[in-house]
């Protein structure tokens, strides 16, 4: 054999007269021999191995090799297409493309589009910056080509019927920056075989074929998603042929500060706005600005120069491994169709991530997402199956009725009064007053949200407010159901239902902004803190308001306060300040009144205010009352300090939010004092649109004679005020003794000036008030604050109904004034002893409610009317204030020490 390959060769044979010689001389030639074998056996495992993309690493070494200059750099965009495989070309078969991409000659709607999109760019760059793409690609970002931090990128191909295969894997080859891995996935596709010839003939280990003969739709890609280990992912759908620059540029973008919790691609819609008859259209609707815009659309002439956030993407999306996960946390609508629309309404209500459509440059077809656009757009004339629009409405009506933000909401914010939440039927039932009360009322806007699923489902909540079952397909805001049950499903865990109701709420509250989110108090634990949570991200300051069943229907009067006054519900702080002695029996009675009242589940303290000689039925008393609206505070002096030290300091405000209401024993309330009090302070005082600093007071009890003169005549207000409305509640500058509400500022205020004037001669006392009987009175903590309340204008707000129907009444019953020795007047019971209100007092205001404070008549100190700037005209006059002003100013004091500052003209 050795002989014939020499010969072969073509070289002389040469012999030998010794026979070991010979054998010598074959060693080296088949040591080479066995080399060479070896090398080719190599090679070959090499080139079969699924592992080693052997041939293209070839290929693109040699490639480069023959194109590199002497001493040259390669960088990553140089890096050559791969040699083409003549056994890829025979498995390919391209798409046919033989239509003209559409355009619309419509110039009504080409003008209606292009007008919203003006309003999207302009809004969206003021409120968040819209950056082209070179300022895209100037950003700091975590992924960076030229710092060489590049990352793992996972590609999946989708596909079913189209012929893009190769163009897509063609052009991913070659990217400028270079993906980990390519999945083609294929689910009953009925050209699978011919896919999978494809992805074997380029042999590339990084490029993978995955298919089944179930057809997962649209979800099924997603769901490959969820196994990735790399930092990114690039899905696309058959239609997308990325342009060669589209992963550089997807994972620079998606590196930034800005960008790296969203969701990229190159198609997206924004979803129709509200129309004037406050519903939505269909995403279809033809001629309709409101219909929302598809982003591109060269139909209509509109190119993206900018980024622009969406509402949805379509045919591509790139995001973090991180991020895909969100897609899965709600069952979706259906898995027919929509997985677009969901994975950026899931995207937002649980991650807060947006989706963005990138920009392109309109000359370089490289740094196209889509580089053959015919393929991916559908025009608004291509058939589209009306199911199929229906289904796809009704998953965004559906998206956006459950707190998805769109661009119509972020673009306008709306403001409503309150939205109601009910997790059960029999809460709805509870609700459903106040519901009407609110819906009925002149300029109230109020919703319904219901949890929907097993708990509470919408068609079931309607008939119970006598609504019809359609409102829960209207696509118009009143009933939203939140469908709980796509979260939950079958846990013993909290977390789903917290986690459920708190996404959703979150989302709608931020849309609507309401004043208020109602719902009741005995609402399931862990709905409360979803609740809480959602009205706590508001910045806007919705309040959460839970009201006992019982109460509702007596809280009917909130719909009647301004939007702008609900939010403040939950910061008055009533503390209830009883003043005792001796009386066990009339504070026994004064307690139970109490305890019969409407609290509407605030939290109320109670405080006794004892002196040194109480007696030890009331001690008992007091030591065995329970008090379940709020905490219980026992005080009681060491040294007899007397009824004027007992009221005056009996409370001290600890805040500005904190009122004192002061009880002596002898009182008995109505069951309604609460309410009075409560939408009387939210009405006038809390209400940024309602200026009345003069008010100082709130008082229960509606007096029948006119204490300060000397004769003191009998006086009727509703006679007195018949002219007006019989019933109009009116501003007073006598304070009210005999239950009344003290207001944090001006008791600290009176606190300061009754320690510079305190006196116990009366005669001593340098305010003397024209024709006033209180210049006599003596150990009378009130005298002193009538001299502040005239002298500074201040007045007190008292109830006026029938026959002095009051929320408070004095039994007259011997005290420290009344029946004294040293009190020589003699006081008819029938004149203090008035009925207590036992209805809804509401129903008897002027138009059902409390009048603007505006329209509220004011008398002076002996019941004479005179406005509000005559009252401190008076007083002004008097110049006895604790320092000199002039008779055309009065005293302005520091409100949180209570001290006077200086003078002002009024």
């Amino acid at each position: 054999m050795i002989r014939d390959y020499y010969f072969m060769q073509g070289k002389p044979k040469t012999k030998h007269s010794h026979k070991g010689g010979e054998s010598c001389r074959n060693v080296p030639f088949l040591t080479c021999l066995q080399f060479m074998f070896a090398v080719y056996a190599t090679s070959l495992l090499l080139y079969m191995s699924p592992s080693v993309d052997f041939r293209g690493w070839v290929a693109e070494h040699v490639h480069s090799f023959i194109s590199m200059a002497p001493h040259s750099v390669i960088r990553a965009e140089e890096i050559a297409a791969p040699v083409p495989d003549p056994t890829v070309d025979t498995a390919c078969v391209h798409e046919k493309i033989d239509f003209e991409q559409k355009r619309s000659n419509d110039s009504v709607t080409i003008k209606l589009k292009k007008e919203l999109y003006r309003e999207v760019l302009d809004f969206q760059s003021r409120t968040f910056g819209a950056e082209t793409l070179p300022e895209l690609m100037a950003m700091e970002s975590k992924w960076s080509l030229k710092g060489g931090n590049l990352p793992k990128i996972t590609v999946i191909l989708n596909h079913f019927k189209r012929k893009t295969l190769c163009a897509q894997i063609d052009l991913l080859l070659q990217q400028t920056i270079p993906f980990h891995h390519v999945w083609v996935v294929s689910f009953g596709s009925p050209i699978e075989a011919s896919l999978k010839k494809i992805v074997e003939n380029y042999n590339n280990s990084r490029i993978s074929f995955i298919s089944s003969s179930y057809d997962f739709k649209y979800y099924g890609r997603f769901q490959m998603a969820l196994q990735t280990e790399a930092d990114l992912i690039y899905i696309l759908d058959d239609d997308m042929i990325p342009g060669r620059k589209m992963l550089e540029i997807l994972s620079h973008v998606s590196g930034t500060e800005k960008y790296r919790n969203a969701v990229l691609g190159s198609i997206g819609r924004i979803l129709p706005f509200r129309q004037k008859d406050f519903t939505f259209p269909s995403y279809r609707k033809f001629r309709s600005k409101e219909a929302g815009l598809y982003l591109p659309d060269p139909a209509y002439d509109i190119t993206l120069d900018r980024v622009v956030k969406v509402d949805f993407l379509s045919s591509s999306w790139f995001l973090s491994s991180e991020l895909i996960k969100t897609l899965f946390i709600e069952t979706p609508f259906t898995f027919m169709t929509g997985e677009d629309l969901h994975l950026s309404y899931q995207l937002q209500k649980y991650r807060d991530a947006g989706s963005y459509v990138l920009p392109a440059d309109p000359y370089d077809k490289e740094t196209w997402g889509d580089s053959e656009h015919r393929l991916a757009y559908v025009s608004e004339t291509t058939v589209i199956f009306k199911d199929i629009v229906q289904v796809r409405d009704d998953q965004w009506w559906k998206a956006l009725s459950t707190g998805y933000v769109t661009q119509w909401a972020s673009m306008y914010p709306q403001n409503i009064d309150a939205l109601f939440y009910a997790h059960s039927l029999d809460e709805v039932k509870a609700l459903a007053p106040l519901i009407d009360k609110f819906r009925t009322t002149t300029g109230k806007k109020a919703y319904l949200v219901v949890s929907g699923g097993k708990f509470c489902p919408c068609e079931d909540a309607a008939p119970i407010l006598k609504w019809l079952k359609s409102v829960c397909k209207e696509r118009r805001f009143k009933v939203l159901d939140l469908g709980i049950n796509s979260l939950s499903g079958i846990s013993n865990s909290e977390v789903p239902i917290l986690q459920a109701v708190y996404a959703s709420m979150k989302g709608i509250i931020k849309i609507h902004n309401p004043s208020v989110v109602i719902s009741v108090s005995d609402i399931d634990s862990n709905v409360r803190k979803a609740l809480m949570l959602a009205t706590e991200t508001n910045t806007n300051g919705t309040t959460l308001v839970l009201l006992p069943r019982e109460s509702i229907s007596k809280s009917l009067w909130m719909a009647d306060l301004r939007s702008t006054a609900l939010p403040y519900w939950n910061r008055m702080k009533l503390c209830i300040n009883i003043i005792t002695q001796n009386r066990a029996s009339s504070l026994l009675r004064l307690l139970n009144s109490l305890k019969e009242a409407y609290y509407l589940g605030d939290t109320i303290p109670i405080t006794f205010n004892m002196d040194s000689k109480v007696d030890e039925p009331t001690l008992q008393l007091v030591k065995s009352f329970e008090w379940t609206h709020g905490p219980k505070i026992i005080r009681r002096r060491i040294i007899q300090g007397g009824l004027i030290r007992a009221v005056s300091e009996s409370w001290f405000p600890s805040s500005d939010d904190d009122f004192g209401l002061l009880l002596e024993d002898d009182i008995e309330v109505s069951p309604f004092y609460y309410l009075w009090i409560k939408y009387a302070i939210l009405a006038y005082h809390y209400d940024p649109k309602v200026s009345l600093p003069e008010l100082s007071s709130i008082s229960l009890y509606t007096p029948r004679l006119i204490e300060v003169v000397k004769e003191r005549p009998k006086w009727n207000a509703t006679e007195f005020f018949k002219h007006i409305h019989p019933n109009t509640p009116y501003l007073h500058q006598l304070p009210c003794s005999w239950g009344a509400v003290f207001f944090p500022k001006h008791w600290r205020e009176f606190y300061a000036y009754m320690n510079m004037r305190f006196t116990e001669n009366a005669k001593e006392n340098p305010v003397q008030i024209p024709k006033s009987r209180t210049n006599g009175w003596q150990a009378s903590w009130k005298k002193f604050l009538i001299d502040m309340m005239y002298l500074r204008g201040y007045v007190s707000l008292y109830p006026n109904f029938p026959n002095q129907t009051s929320f408070s009444t004095n039994h007259m019953e011997p005290g420290a004034h009344i029946s004294a020795k040293d009190n020589v007047v003699q006081h008819n019971k029938t004149d203090f002893e008035v009925p207590l209100m036992r209805q809804d007092f509401t129903k008897l205001l002027p138009n059902g409610k409390l009048p603007p404070a505006s329209k509220i008549p004011s008398l002076n100190l002996f019941n004479r009317a005179v406005s509000l700037k005559g009252l401190k005209a008076a007083g002004a006059k008097l110049v006895k204030d604790v320092i000199q002003c002039e008779t055309t100013q009065i005293v302005v004091v520091n409100h949180e020490t209570g001290l006077p500052s200086h003078c002002a003209a009024f």
